[in-house]
């Protein structure tokens, strides 16, 4: 019997390398496509090719069969001190787009039926997100559109592009919002990392009995999702008869100022916290998981205490492993 076969687009990536392990876990045989491998752990990919996904004749030839599911997840971002600084915009919309119109022209022509997108919460409109304690990030309340950032503009265009692929070609894409996905072996360090990744660097590397910068007034709030809960709902969403778009997120909100205090608690230390003038983003975002459970009858439930801890871990770990401190 043949084993199933997966391509992952953004396999050298965060979540891209995980979904990888999990996809071999369960039997497939994987093919990885991504500018670079993974900083953080070998790839358990059967096949990887390193190779830019925004030219066309890489992606024909990455996209050599039908596949029996196919995860693109590749995207210029980072956190936001690289997606609300203005500064890469360009980059972020030519680049992703490119990568989207690319692989979706290749699958279809594969005719390869479905294709996993992985949208993002960063496409719900601003004036839903100005409350830290009420945002409003419900799939339906996307239009409308006015997304706070050109990466948020972009992933609403491919969002459309996926899903007019499946009104006008019989495709069954399947689009989801992702909510900051966190965990081991990200980008914890170099201007593209998230929220959590950042906090556990920098409590890691403080001394006792000083402080952490924290951007803005630390009262802006999100949500953050374990990576592990990311892989189950994509997976299953790719395998379930709806289309979307779906949240994939955690309904735990936090303030900022509350997750480093979380994890100052967890590192056992005696860290202070010090606001200081920063790129923000929205003032409130949180996912919605009445859509999720209706359809797919699951929903993320984890504490994101319990993943924070795995992952100052492995931080602490990276930081001692590079700046020969002592890992706590």
């Amino acid at each position: 019997m043949t084993s199933k076969t997966a391509l992952v687009c953004g396999a050298g990536g965060f979540i891209g390398g995980h979904l990888v392990k999990r996809l071999k876990r369960e039997g497939f045989w994987v093919r990885g496509v991504d500018l670079k491998f993974n900083e953080h752990a070998e790839t358990d990919a059967d096949d990887f090719v390193i190779g830019d996904l925004r030219e066309q004749t890489l992606v024909r030839d990455v996209v050599d069969r039908k596949f029996d599911e196919v995860y693109q997840l590749a995207a210029d971002m980072g956190g936001a001190g690289y997606i609300f600084t203005g500064e890469n915009d360009a980059n972020v919309m030519h680049n992703s787009a490119t990568i989207n119109l690319n692989v979706l022209d290749a699958c279809h022509k594969r005719n390869i039926k479905r294709v996993f997108y992985s949208s993002s919460a960063c496409m719900y409109p601003e004036h839903n997100q100005l409350d830290p304690d009420n945002p409003n990030c419900a799939e339906d309340s996307a239009y409308p559109a006015n997304p706070d950032s050109e990466y948020g503009w972009e992933k609403l265009f491919s969002e459309r592009l996926y899903l007019a692929y499946n009104r006008n070609f019989g495709m069954e894409n399947r689009v989801a919002r992702y909510h900051n996905i966190f965990g081991p072996e990200g980008t914890w360090e170099g201007g593209k990392e998230k929220a959590p990744a950042a906090m556990c660097r920098k409590i890691a590397m403080v001394e006792d009995g000083n402080e952490i910068e924290v951007w803005g007034d630390g009262k802006q709030t999100r949500s953050f999702l374990y990576i592990d809960e990311c892989l189950e709902g994509s997976i299953r969403l790719l395998r379930s008869d709806f289309e979307g778009p779906v949240n994939i997120g955690s309904e735990e909100m936090i303030s900022i100022n509350d997750l480093a205090q979380m994890v100052i608690n967890i590192s056992g230390k005696n860290v202070g916290i010090r606001n200081v003038p920063g790129p923000e983003g929205v003032r409130g975002r949180n996912s919605d998981n009445k859509l999720i459970f209706e359809k797919l009858g699951w929903a993320p439930e984890q504490p994101l205490k319990r993943g924070m801890e795995k992952t100052f871990a492995w931080i602490s770990g990276e930081v001692s492993k590079k700046h020969n401190k002592k890992p706590l």
